[in-house]
């Protein structure tokens, strides 16, 4: 999330934005030299990832009351739709996409189409590359482009799953196979290119951030 809206975010802890003009806003959080365009542009894409609601009959621009994580996600129950973060962007082929927690908004899907009843523990990341394009997830194959679901909670990847790896601090996604018998873990492509596997020994720095659980086709 950018500086300005953290700032702003935290400033709608004890003002309400709307009483506000937006130069008292740029003044407030410590930055009295932005241009009023700039603040209006971050309380806009607060708005839109869902941290901010703005009535403007009413005048009262707050902090929304399902607080916005990317662990955790929410659900909307009125509409039965899941709320869940996108948190960038991993590779589907060598692990050269740094995983950072970037936040990039929300992914509203159906539950229907996870299969869950709760969205707890679940984020997206949207794919880059086809190393995984021969990946099915409940009949749907991992192509380039597309959303896929990370169970965040559930760490413990067995032989066949498909996961998020994190390598050197950077991000893949690959299936996961168990081979400590030869000291090592093999993080495996599944495609229709060639793709080499990324072999580590079970004493490496890595370690799996979640299961994919869904993918969601961006068509």
């Amino acid at each position: 999330m950018h500086i300005i809206q953290q700032k702003l975010l935290e400033l709608s802890k004890n003002e309400n934005l709307a009483k506000l003009s937006l130069r008292d806003m740029a003044r407030s959080i410590g930055m009295p030299s932005e241009s009023p365009q700039k603040i209006k542009h971050h309380v806009m894409q607060l708005q839109k990832k869902g941290f901010l609601t703005i009535d403007r009959i009413k005048g009262v621009m707050d902090r929304t009351t399902g607080e916005a994580s990317w662990s955790k996600g929410f659900l909307k129950k009125t509409a039965k739709l899941f709320s869940i973060p996108i948190i960038g962007t991993a590779n589907c082929g060598p692990a050269n996409i740094f995983a950072e927690q970037n936040f990039e908004g929300f992914l509203r899907v159906s539950s229907k189409l996870i299969g869950r009843s709760k969205p707890n523990g679940l984020y997206a990341i949207k794919t880059d590359g086809s190393s995984m394009n021969r990946a099915e997830i409940g009949n749907k194959r991992i192509e380039d482009g597309d959303f896929v679901i990370i169970d965040g909670e559930n760490k413990n990847a067995e032989t066949n799953d498909v996961v998020l790896a994190i390598i050197d601090n950077k991000a893949t996604i690959k299936r996961f196979v168990d081979d400590r018998k030869n000291e090592q873990i093999v993080l495996k492509a599944d495609s229709s290119y060639d793709y080499e596997p990324i072999y580590l020994h079970s004493d490496d720095e890595f370690f799996i951030n979640g299961k994919v659980v869904g993918v969601i086709k961006n068509s």
